[in-house]
């Protein structure tokens, strides 16, 4: 009784806001199958996009929504970028308590207002403001207008987010015929309606009563939940008009923004054909001169120009040693051409979790620029951005989708290579002589390459002691060491070292005259699935790999095997993990190994309850313990 009284008060403030009909909204927004697992109620939205030329839109909202509980409270965030291109004309916020009261009321000039970027180049600012509250549930209207002075990128209609139930949306797309839009549902089915006034052409769609989806961990970062894309058929940016009803055409237009841009000073191309002077095959060149732009350049993040699609000259990124990926993708061209090597900068659209874009649909979609080496069999990708990614090996980064090769045919839309386990491998080498006692000092050999090199580099080696031993128990699971020491090992293409690790009590726990020891100190996995009922989206591991671990016990004297865990196998679609133990009685020593396999990043829906109860077991296998024993 008190939940719907609680519903009553704040269904009445709503209509005290909006003048809607009371028993409308209250039969919709007492609905408890609608609000049922939901944390916020989107209770009216209202969005309307004008494109009313190639370099004019305007973009208009107005939502009122009520935050039910804590779990919502990242909603009652407002934030927007801006920069030449894209202006915040107005912004207002209202807040209302559960009576329909109007407690706060903010404008523009009370929001903040700062830069974003590096501090290199002035590009870009994010106008912020939090709305706070100590009570649930809190009703809040938000109303402001964008003035786009470029169409390539059309806000896209999202129609729902986690934990969000839909009362009532509707979104208004008006735009000149001669220029139109094209357009693409996602995890929904909804067409518009389509009208006619005048010379422009009208969208709209509406939805309402959407229960909220639950959130799924390890989805897509892009398309989790329903949406409508946009895009143009005929855009501006910065002045510069282009086509964007095939890939052909807008690769055309990316690259004469490129254009005369790949060109380094006559003492630069010599010093890199020198560079190259003994290399025998274009791989060897490519090789030395990427090598060169890991160790001598720094990546940093810049939008500047054509909103961030136009990179610095290759001559300026020279001079100043650093760039963003546009930047540093273009010096590495402009490097190769200088030793006659042809390459071609691609735009694609980055991030391990991200979805390819869709062949059939044009659009900016892109967030991220690479470099592709055509070859007569397997072309060379390169991450110019990163310091240790190996050559020719993308990363998942931008792995398994699709990339734009800028050419001078125009925009040609190419698979990148898939991620392959054997390219991520994490080896470990234990040795641990256990004390009487208990104590002891483990010795552990690392090895480790592809996507695994980022962390050690930065964890590892450059960090502090004090977040050393944070990191090495978080992400690697071992028990915090009373100390220890780390060295680097300086390996071809890999990245090693020698952790010394000191121990009061190796041991789990010790009864009586027994000993009994997990299998390994470091965990080849620790991390709980999220539950496969009702799955509906892809899950993304970080990447596939290939993860071994050798341990080896030396046992205090007097002390002999008790027990030993049995050897283990395990397979699924896209993984296998095996253990395997040993007595060695003239060493007294015991070894431990163990090799877990994952082949693939993306498991498909329908699949992952089959990969959720595999990793499953692996974990049960972690509780497994070796036991010795005191003669």
């Amino acid at each position: 009784m008190k939940t719907k009284l609680l519903f009553l008060l704040l269904f009445i403030n709503v209509i005290q806001m909006q003048a809607q009909d009371f028993l409308s909204l209250y039969k919709t927004l007492s609905d408890t199958a609608l609000i049922k697992n939901a944390s916020i109620v989107m209770q009216d939205e209202n969005i309307e996009m004008e494109i009313s030329d190639v370099d004019r839109c305007i973009y208009k909202v107005h939502q009122v929504f009520t935050v039910l509980n804590e779990q919502g409270k990242g909603s009652l965030d407002f934030f927007q970028y801006t920069d030449k291109q894209v202006s915040l004309e107005e912004a207002e916020i209202r807040v209302y308590d559960m009576f329909g009261k109007q407690t706060d009321k903010f404008k523009k000039k009370d929001m903040i207002t700062h830069s974003y970027g590096e501090g290199l180049v002035d590009d870009g600012s994010l106008t912020y403001y939090h709305v706070s509250t100590q009570k649930y549930p809190v009703t809040v209207e938000f109303n402001y207008e964008l003035k786009f002075k470029g169409t390539v990128s059309l806000p896209a209609y999202i129609i729902m987010e986690s934990g969000e139930a839909v009362a009532k949306s509707t979104f208004t797309l008006k735009v000149l015929k001669e220029l139109d839009i094209r357009y693409k549902e996602k995890n929904i089915i909804l067409k518009p309606v389509v009208t006619e006034n005048g010379n422009y052409k009208i969208y709209q769609w509406g939805v309402t009563n959407l229960k909220p989806l639950e959130y799924e961990e390890g989805a897509s970062e892009r398309g989790k939940y329903p949406m409508v894309q946009f895009a143009p058929n005929k855009f501006s940016y910065y002045g510069n008009e282009g086509d964007l009803t095939s890939w052909n055409n807008y690769g055309q237009w990316i690259a004469n923004l490129y254009k005369n841009l790949d060109e380094l000073s006559d003492d630069r191309k010599s010093f890199f054909v020198n560079l190259v002077k003994d290399a025998k095959t274009d791989a060897e060149k490519a090789k030395i001169i990427y090598d060169y732009l890991q160790k001598n350049f720094r990546y940093v993040s810049i939008q500047l120009g054509v909103g961030g699609l136009k990179p610095f000259a290759a001559d300026f990124t020279d001079q100043k040693k650093y760039g963003d990926c546009k930047g540093l993708s273009n010096y590495m061209k402009a490097a190769l051409k200088a030793v006659g090597i042809k390459s071609y900068v691609a735009i694609i659209n980055a991030l391990y979790n991200n979805e390819p874009v869709d062949p059939g649909f044009p659009y900016q979609g892109f967030n991220h620029v690479i470099l592709c080496i055509p070859q007569p069999k397997d072309s060379i990708w390169l991450e110019c951005t990163s310091n240790t990614n190996d050559f020719g090996v993308l990363g998942t980064f931008t792995e398994n989708r699709y990339a734009l090769l800028v050419t001078e045919d125009g925009g040609k839309l190419v698979p990148t290579p898939k991620s392959k386990a054997s390219e991520n491998i994490f080896t470990v080498h234990t040795t641990v002589q256990i004390d009487p006692d208990g104590g002891g000092v483990p010795i552990i050999g690392l090895v480790v390459n592809g996507e695994y090199k980022d962390d050690v580099k930065h964890y590892l080696f450059d960090e502090k002691k004090d977040d050393q031993r944070d990191f090495m128990m978080s992400y690697y699971g071992l028990k915090q060491p009373d100390d220890f020491n780390i060295e680097k090992v300086d390996l071809p293409g890999q990245f090693g070292a020698t952790i010394k690790l000191a121990y009061s009590k190796i041991p789990e726990f010790i009864a009586g005259n027994k000993m009994f020891i997990a299998p390994r100190l470091y965990k080849l996995w620790q991390r709980k699935l999220p539950k496969a009922e009702n799955r509906r989206l892809d899950f993304y591991f970080h990447n596939p790999f290939i993860k071994t671990d050798t341990t080896v016990y030396k046992l205090p004297e007097g002390y002999i095997i008790d027990a030993l865990p049995r050897d283990k196998s395990l397979t699924c679609e896209f993984g296998s993990y095996n253990t395997s133990y040993k007595y060695d009685a003239s060493a007294n020593s015991v070894t431990s190994i163990a090799r877990l396999e994952l082949t693939q990043l993306r498991i498909p829906a329908a699949k992952y309850a089959a990969a959720k109860a595999f990793f499953d077991e692996v974990l049960k296998e972690d509780a497994q313990r070796i036991v010795i024993k005191k003669l």
